[in-house]
């Protein structure tokens, strides 16, 4: 007797729910088929016939209760679905990710899962719908055929290509291919080359197959630049109607020395013992219109991407670096946010109006820090008109920052790299990018300029586009709360929640000591990201109540949203009867949903992508320093290893344990070291290491050390009759006394992306994205 399809069918529809193996091939006849039914149910379930679900039963797909969700995979295998209506992500081990790539929608079984608590885990039982077309990779070929390798280890697809869609491509070469048919069963995808990029070694190849890789749209269309080359290039004197003319006013612009597109100026008078602070933000929607292509375009990209060595604008150069950008001594339109504030940084006065500016003068931060901070009388007497207002911006700025920490707000002091790129597009170095106060001043305003839109709009109750950010998630804060108990920190919870206060004062109180970083790094893994959204949640990490985007129109999709909106309540103040008015403001705050959570993805990816090539560029530059010697800091330790960061260039590779050959070492994860088990000798989070550059591998973006030298930071504190030892002393932070860890858990994996909030982006000057 054989067993068919069809009657596998017909008894799983009797059944009417999941069958185990067992009872199949019991009803089919016995164990002479075992071997027949299991190849031919698999097959079945590769093709989606039927689905497998745990302890080895089948049901048929519609009987089975699923989760719809994108899956994320990782690049050993595994994955995570996200619920479309949100929840806890579902983990779904390597075996039952029935040809699921990464970023499809599926729809997968949500179990409890085996290891406790809220966890769920599942297998995939669709693919409802495909994100992946293309791929990017390497075109390798043999007398078995070709293939292109995904550089995206999260796919782990070779894609297989048949004589007639290979044209002109090289063993070797980096090429885009377009997939043509997906992994079912055992067949392997194809596809066909639709671009050869060239040689992987040539650095401009890199770059552009990172662009492909995350699909980023990198040229303008003829439409596109046809509206771009119709905007004029100087303001007339019909655009100035109805607008507040500041052109009198001392207005300057404070960027990096390498920026071209310049969309905000500032402006300070002293009132008696207040401030009075104008900010000033180029005017993109007085030439870009809801609906035309320019508009279309910038919608699509979202925002800007900046690579070390370029930028992928959102909008044309000829808008950027052109009409929308407030050059010196040029007139401009803007939007104005006005503020007063008191001696104590409170704002007691905010106005909005189009404005009319010509800044005086293009200041870098640079400059800047030379006549407010380190007061160089050359410097300061080059500028001497301007130097009053700048040290009374100095002032507010300190006060508002002041301010700020005090309600609660979470700066996170973590370096970042500035890769130096040279003329052949190589990395010549990698240097800690400079933050100085001139940089804070800015950035200051610029929050406090956010805040007061946001807050107006609020309180007219008008739907409008927010910058939110969520607390943090209870589970992640419990696992931190235990993993910094080992290092003597402790903080308040209270019903899940934390204050944000609580957390900035925890990071005050690591300042300084050899786990700062690592307490940074671990916190900001904590955070959720920052998002848009259509409803006001507030903002965690900055402990505002309601916040928005509003001083980056050039390079941001929503702070042209919030500009149009702000517009349109502006002008239906001024004129309430008038209906284009009214059809002005429903056309500002309609689809704001769709447009918010457009607009996330678009700045996750560019993030994602800015990353990428940061690590690609450090890669690089570490291939040249192969067998050299540098010292760092060890900011992780797993079971595998430990993880070293060198001190001065911000670039971190693995000490494998299999390279430890002085001892067999064990993981102690309650302490986050690893202990000799007959020396003793223990590698902690915190500790000095000398370590050797021993291998580089740049499609894998993985740095591998060889330890040359280690200095151990405090030992435990050991006393007779005590239980663990603890790394360090208790140091509590104020607030509800904690009595250490009450759950397992611990803190993500090194290299896993940091779900922040606030975290420092690549955007225009290296301001952080918050």
């Amino acid at each position: 007797m054989t067993v068919s399809k069809k009657q596998i069918l017909a008894l799983l529809k009797e059944y009417g729910g999941a069958v185990l193996f067992s009872t199949l091939l019991r009803d089919f006849g016995g164990r002479h088929l075992k071997r027949e039914l299991k190849n031919l149910l698999e097959e079945m379930a590769d093709n989606g016939e039927v689905t497998r679900l745990r302890g080895n039963s089948y049901v048929l797909p519609g009987q089975v209760k699923t989760v719809r969700g994108r899956i994320s995979v990782h690049r050993d295998g595994y994955g995570f679905v996200a619920p479309e209506g949100g929840g806890e992500d579902i983990f779904i081990p390597a075996k039952f990710m029935k040809n699921a790539l990464h970023g499809d929608l599926v729809e997968a079984t949500a179990n409890q899962s085996r290891m406790g608590g809220s966890k769920l885990d599942g297998r995939i039982v669709n693919v409802v719908e495909r994100a992946t077309t293309r791929i990017v990779g390497r075109f390798e070929e043999s007398r078995r055929g070709a293939v292109v390798i995904s550089d995206d280890q999260r796919l782990n697809l070779a894609v297989v290509i048949p004589p007639k869609g290979r044209g002109r491509a090289e063993d070797g070469q980096q090429v885009v291919a377009e997939l043509t048919a997906y992994p079912i069963g055992g067949r392997p995808a194809e596809g066909r080359i639709v671009e050869i990029l060239g040689w992987p070694d040539d650095p401009e190849v890199e770059v552009q197959s990172v662009i492909r890789r995350f699909d980023l749209p990198h040229e303008f269309g003829p439409d596109v630049l046809a509206e771009a080359d119709a905007v004029p290039e100087a303001v007339s004197k019909g655009e100035l109607k109805g607008r507040v003319d500041l052109r009198g006013m001392t207005t300057v612009t404070i960027d990096g020395e390498t920026a071209r597109d310049f969309d905000d100026a500032v402006a300070l008078r002293r009132e008696g013992g207040n401030f009075r602070l104008w900010v000033s933000i180029a005017d993109v929607s007085a030439y870009v219109t809801p609906g035309s292509p320019l508009d279309r375009e910038a919608y699509l990209r979202g925002t800007s991407v900046y690579f070390p060595d370029r930028c992928i604008p959102m909008l044309p150069e000829r808008l950027s670096n052109g009409i929308c950008s407030l050059n010196p001594q040029v007139e401009r339109l803007t939007m104005t946010a006005e503020m007063l504030f008191d001696a104590t940084g409170r704002m007691v006065e905010s106005a909005f109006y189009p404005s009319v500016i010509k800044s005086t003068a293009r200041l870098t931060y640079t400059i800047v820090k030379q006549i407010i901070v380190d007061n160089d009388p050359e410097v300061t007497d080059k500028h001497r008109p301007l130097a009053p207002m700048l040290g009374e911006m100095k002032e507010l700025a300190l006060i508002l920052m002041a301010m700020r920490k005090k309600r609660g707000s979470i700066d996170f002091d973590l370096p970042e790299p500035e890769i130096i790129i040279g003329l052949t597009g190589r990395t010549e170095g990698i240097v800690r990018a400079e933050r100085n106060l001139a940089h804070q001043l800015i950035e200051e305003f610029m929050l406090a300029a956010n805040e007061a839109v946001a807050a107006f709009v609020t309180s007219r109750e008008i739907p409008f586009l927010y910058r939110i950010h969520e607390n943090p998630d209870p589970a992640k804060l419990h696992d931190f709360q235990e993993f910094i108990y080992g290092f003597g920190y402790e903080f308040a919870l209270v019903e899940d929640r934390v204050n944000p206060a609580e957390l900035q004062r925890l990071l005050a109180q690591a300042e300084g000591r050899p786990e700062e970083r690592m307490l940074n790094y671990a916190l900001l893994r904590c955070m959720k990201q920052a998002r848009y959204a259509a409803e006001n949640l507030g903002h965690f990490g900055l402990a505002s109540p309601c916040y928005c985007h509003f001083t980056s129109p050039i390079r941001r999709y929503p702070d042209l949203v919030v500009h149009r909106i702000l517009k349109a309540i502006l002008a239906l103040d001024e004129k309430k009867e008038d209906k284009r008015r009214g059809k002005q403001l429903a056309i500002a705050t309609e689809h704001l949903g769709e447009t918010a959570e457009h607009t996330s993805k678009r700045e996750r990816v560019a993030m994602e992508a800015e990353r990428d090539v940061v690590e690609m560029k450090k890669v690089q530059y570490m291939q040249q320093h192969l067998g050299e010697e540098f010292d760092g800091y060890i900011t992780g330790v797993t079971g595998f290893g430990f993880f070293v960061e060198l001190e001065e260039l911000f670039v971190e590779g693995l000490v494998h344990i299999s390279t430890l050959d002085d001892d067999q070492y064990t993981f102690q994860e309650k302490q986050h070291s690893l202990v000799g088990n007959r020396l003793r000798r223990v590698f902690r989070i915190g500790d000095k290491a000398r370590v050797t550059v021993a291998a580089v591998t740049p499609a894998t973006r993985r740095i591998e050390f060889t330890l040359a030298a280690h200095t151990p930071s405090a030992p435990p504190k050991v006393t007779a009759g005590a239980g663990p030892a603890e790394e360090y002393p208790r140091i509590p932070i104020k607030g509800k006394r904690v009595s250490g860890p009450k759950r397992g858990g611990g803190v993500e994996p090194k290299g896993a992306a940091p779900g922040t909030g606030t975290g420092k982006g690549k955007g225009r000057g290296g301001r952080k994205r918050r």
